[in-house]
């Protein structure tokens, strides 16, 4: 009989599981169950439901089973990878009070300068942080519940995180991990312990609100019945502590040791590294997180990647390999057609109120493959703002581990590798985050079995690279891009206050 691993990859766009052979490493089966963010909401607002996630994690995980051809009695563990900094608030019976305010919400931004100036500003944050209050955490969600419904948060019992609330569902169990718990900004990260400035600075009786504290290799449960019958499984399966997307990602890329870099292109961009030790920002530009291996994992966050890139796909009515082909047409550069790709605001750099601008537009530059070419170079030098702060606090990359949709395309491999001015790979398993789940219920099954390993026993035995993807830097396009992302810096900085008149300006005219 098979020892297998289920890993859950619960997203923005859609829910994802794989089945792992736990002996070889091997994907059996995968499943996938697609939504979307509640419409109609205000400017910024981004929210889902909770059981949005439930309905499609059973459809995911039955679709992985069955391709697997699996047997209930050989799944043994499972972990959950979860978006990041959603705000799940329950009440005391553990009940859904409202829908969740999600990463990628903006709306909060007055209720982060709250806070912040309550800490004694940027210094003091980080100071009793380790990060700065961003409204992609989620403290400044739970300020803004307070603030605007205050008859929700009268009801407010526990604060879980999306993955957390896929483990409370899972097992019956109330944790929160350290990895996902670093990314509330409610949570000293150097000390791995709640900050009780933070909290008093939100309302004094949020700890009695805040779930248990625990490592990352230790399981949350095992199933509880009624969840183990929806899911087609028996109620023994452990359940791993799980993790935000970024850290299960790093799992899943093999980033569990010093040197190694991962950069995801997805929806949102993430770029970070494994340390032994934290590493704190004092711009408050890097996060300092936790990882979900007991270190900590640098990272940066752009929240426009292929939100940008699919934009003008569709504008242009291109498929993929269309799009692809385009923007293979336009020069390194796009013959200065330059984007600044702020479509929901930014995070890294802290640009809330920002939107995107095309600067460059000319006769010559307004065709799709310039269109096609500039989108992506444009979110790349987006991320590579960051990969250089991270350079700066002394991360340096040797090698960079490609995942998400990006990673797919040739082209944009190759812009990546000359932005970066670094070798760019990609992994076997594409699917970074639940395969790093799936290994992360490995760890923690075999643990709980007496076994003594470590996480980089697992990753350096099954994380595999592809090397016909590899792509390296070319020096004649690495002088292009560097040009080109002073352009682009000097951009975001000079539209910073316009983009606060801009808001102001279409927020009345948006009403009418």
């Amino acid at each position: 009989m098979r020892t297998l691993l289920i890993g859950i990859d619960s997203g923005t766009q859609s829910t994802k599981a794989l089945v792992v052979d736990a002996r070889s490493g091997r994907v059996v089966g995968a499943g996938a169950a697609a939504y979307d963010l509640i419409a109609g909401l205000p400017p910024g607002a981004k929210e889902q439901h909770p059981a949005t996630w439930r309905d499609a994690t059973v459809k995911a995980v039955r679709g992985a089973l069955k391709q697997a051809r699996a047997r209930a009695a050989e799944v043994k563990a499972m972990g959950v990878s979860g978006q990041q900094h959603g705000f799940v608030p329950l009440d005391k019976a553990g009940q859904v009070i409202r829908p969740a305010k999600l990463w990628c919400d903006t709306s909060t931004s007055a209720e982060c300068d709250t806070i912040t100036a309550r800490l004694g500003g940027l210094k003091g944050a980080i100071r009793r942080l380790g990060n700065a209050v961003l409204p992609g955490f989620t403290a400044s969600k739970i300020l803004w519940l307070k603030q605007h419904e205050p008859k929700h948060y009268a009801r407010l019992g526990m604060v879980l995180l999306p993955h957390d609330y896929l483990n409370y569902w899972l097992t019956g169990q109330a944790v929160m991990e350290y990895g996902d718990a670093s990314g509330t900004a409610l949570l000293d990260v150097r000390k791995r312990q709640w900050s009780a400035a933070v909290l008093e600075a939100i309302d004094s009786g949020l700890r009695d609100k805040l779930p248990p504290l625990q490592p990352s290799d230790q399981p949350v449960g095992t199933l509880q019945a009624a969840t183990a019958r929806a899911l087609g499984l028996t109620s023994n399966v452990l359940v791993s502590a799980g993790g935000g997307d970024n850290m299960m990602g790093a799992i899943g890329t093999g980033n569990t040791r010093q040197g190694v870099i991962t950069a995801s292109f997805g929806t949102s961009g993430t770029i970070y590294a494994c340390s032994e030790q934290p590493v704190v920002d004092p711009q408050g530009e890097i996060a300092a997180f936790c990882d979900s291996t007991n270190r900590w994992l640098p990272l940066l966050c752009t929240m426009n990647v292929t939100v940008a890139t699919e934009m003008v796909r569709e504008d242009f009515k291109m498929s993929h390999a269309a799009f692809e082909a385009a923007a293979a047409q336009a020069p390194a550069g796009s013959d200065g057609l330059c984007l600044l790709p702020y479509l929901e605001g930014e995070r890294t750099p802290n640009v809330p109120e920002g939107t995107g601008v095309f600067l460059g537009v000319s006769p010559r530059t307004f065709t799709a493959p310039h269109f096609a070419r500039a989108a992506m170079e444009g979110v790349t030098l987006g991320m590579n703002y960051g990969l250089r702060r991270l350079a700066q606090l002394g991360v340096q990359p040797a090698q960079i581990r490609a995942t998400g949709g990006g990673a797919r395309s040739a082209l944009w491999r190759q812009i990546m590798a000359d932005i970066f001015n670094a070798e760019v790979v990609t992994l076997k398993v594409a699917e970074g985050a639940a395969y790093g789940a799936a290994l992360q219920a490995l760890w923690c099954w075999r643990r709980h079995q007496g076994e003594r390993l470590t996480i980089t026993d697992i990753t350096d035995a099954f994380v595999k690279l592809n090397p016909a993807d590899t792509a390296r830097p070319k020096a004649a396009r690495v002088r292009v891009y560097r040009e080109a992302q002073a352009l682009q810096d000097e951009l975001s900085l000079a539209l910073r206050p316009v983009f606060a008149r801009h808001r102001a300006f279409v927020a009345p005219n948006a009403a009418r």
